[in-house]
C-alpha cells in the first residue's frame, strides 16, 4: 500500500527507537496507517544520546516528506524505547545501550528536539517498545471490537503486552507492569528443574522455557537421551545449538520439534495463568516463530494449537469459550505504528476531558 496525500491530513507519528535500528511510522486520526512502508535508519548510539535525539527528528523530517506531509500536520508523536527505566521517560540501565544512555531524560530531550523543528510544543508519549506493539497489534486483531488482548513475544527473551479495551497498556505504578516473562513457570506441571535467568532470578523464570535465553539448558536435557544426535558434536557450542534449532524443527528433526512443542505448552501455561488474571479473548503470539519468512505454515500452526490446547483446560467455561490464539500481523511495523496510535489515543481522551461540562 502507498501512503494518502491530503493537505489538510493531522497526523500523528510514532518512533521506535530500537538500540541499532531505529524506525518511523504514522496514522490518522482514525487510526489508519498513513502508510505500511516502514522508513527505517540505524541509531548512532555509540555516539551518544543527543545524537540519536537528532536522528530521530531527521528520519521524521524524512518520513513526512515522503509522505506529502509537513510538521504542522503532527498533532502528537510517540515514542517506543526499551526498558527498563528509572522513572517515566528516563533510560535505566539498558543492557543494549551504551552506559552514557543511563539517566538519560529521552522524554524532555525529544519533547524539546521535536518543538525546535516543529516551532511549537508537539504532545509526546513514550512507553515500552514492547507494550508499543501490543497497541498496534490489539488494534489489528480486534477491528471495531473492544475485547482486551495479550501479546506474547518469544523471541531472545519473551515480549509481554496486555491491552486495555481501551487500547492502551498496562504500564503499573512504576512503568515496569506485564514483565510477565519473569514470573514463575509452574515447573511441577513441565517436569523440569528450575534453570536460572538472565534476570537474575533463579526460581524458573517462564522466559527459561518459553525463548532462545533457555534453549541452551533444554537442549543439554534432551541431548541426555540422544547422545548420537548431530547437535550433540563437541564442535557446537551452546549457543550454536539453541540458533541451529529452529532449522531443525522446520526440516522435522524429531528432537528440535519436542523442544518447540514443549515451549509452546510452557506458554500455554502462562496464557492460562495470565487468562486467569486478565481474562483476555485475544491472546496474540508474535516474535520470529511466527514470521513466514523463518518458518512454516506447519509448524506454526502447530506451535499455536499446542499453545491454545495447553491453556484451555485450567480455564473457566466461558473463557473456553472465547480464548483466541492468533499470529502477529504487523511484524516490523507494530511498535511505530503502536507508538503513534497511543500518541492519537492520549490525544482523544485529552480532547474529551476538555469538552466535558
Amino acid at each position: 500500500m502507498t501512503s494518502h496525500r491530503h493537505s489538510d491530513a493531522q497526523v500523528y507519528i510514532g518512533t521506535d527507537g530500537g538500540a541499532t535500528t531505529s524506525k518511523v511510522a504514522g496514522v490518522r486520526s482514525d487510526g489508519s496507517p498513513v502508510s505500511t512502508k516502514l522508513l527505517q535508519a540505524p541509531t548512532p548510539s555509540s555516539t551518544g544520546p543527543q545524537a540519536v535525539i537528532a536522528s530521530w527528528v531527521d528520519a521524521m523530517t524524512e518520513y513526512l516528506a515522503q509522505n506529502g506531509l509537513q510538521w504542522d500536520h503532527v498533532h502528537g508523536v510517540g515514542l517506543a524505547i526499551p526498558g527498563p527505566y528509572e522513572r517515566y521517560g528516563v533510560f535505566g540501565k539498558s543492557p543494549n545501550l551504551p552506559e552514557s544512555f543511563i539517566g538519560f531524560d529521552v522524554y524532555t530531550a525529544y519533547a524539546d528536539a521535536l518543538a525546535a523543528r516543529a516551532g511549537r510544543v508537539v504532545p509526546l508519549v513514550v512507553g515500552n517498545d514492547g507494550n508499543m506493539g501490543g497497541v498496534a497489534e490489539a488494534q489489528h486483531v480486534r477491528g471495531s471490537g473492544r475485547s482486551s488482548v495479550l501479546m506474547l513475544a518469544p523471541g531472545s527473551g519473551l515480549g509481554c503486552a496486555y491491552i486495555s479495551p481501551d487500547g492502551l497498556p498496562l504500564e503499573g505504578d512504576t512503568i515496569s507492569g506485564m514483565e510477565a516473562a519473569h514470573m514463575p513457570a509452574p515447573l511441577h506441571l513441565l517436569g523440569v528443574e528450575p534453570y536460572p535467568c538472565g534476570c537474575g532470578r533463579t526460581w524458573g523464570c517462564v522466559e527459561v522455557y518459553t525463548t532462545l535465553a533457555g534453549l541452551p539448558f533444554l537442549i543439554e536435557r534432551a541431548l541426555k537421551t540422544r547422545a548420537d544426535h548431530e547437535l550433540a558434536k563437541p564442535s557446537y557450542t551452546p549457543r550454536q545449538r539453541a540458533l541451529a534449532l529452529r532449522g531443525l524443527a522446520q526440516r522435522g528433526d524429531q528432537l528440535a520439534v519436542e523442544i518447540f512443542d514443549f515451549q509452546a505448552r510452557a506458554l500455554g501455561l502462562h496464557v492460562a495463568s495470565l487468562a486467569m488474571a486478565l481474562d483476555t479473548e485475544f491472546v496474540v503470539i508474535a516474535g520470529g516463530l511466527m514470521d513466514p519468512e523463518a518458518t512454516s505454515d506447519g509448524f506454526r500452526a502447530r506451535y499455536l494449537k499446542i499453545v491454545r490446547d495447553s491453556a484451555l483446560p485450567y480455564l473457566w467455561p466461558p473463557q473456553q469459550q472465547r480464548l483466541r490464539v492468533v499470529p502477529a500481523s504487523l511484524g516490523d511495523l507494530s511498535q511505530a505504528i503502536g507508538a503513534a496510535l497511543v500518541a492519537l489515543y492520549q490525544s482523544a481522551a485529552r480532547a474529551a476531558v476538555r469538552a466535558a461540562p
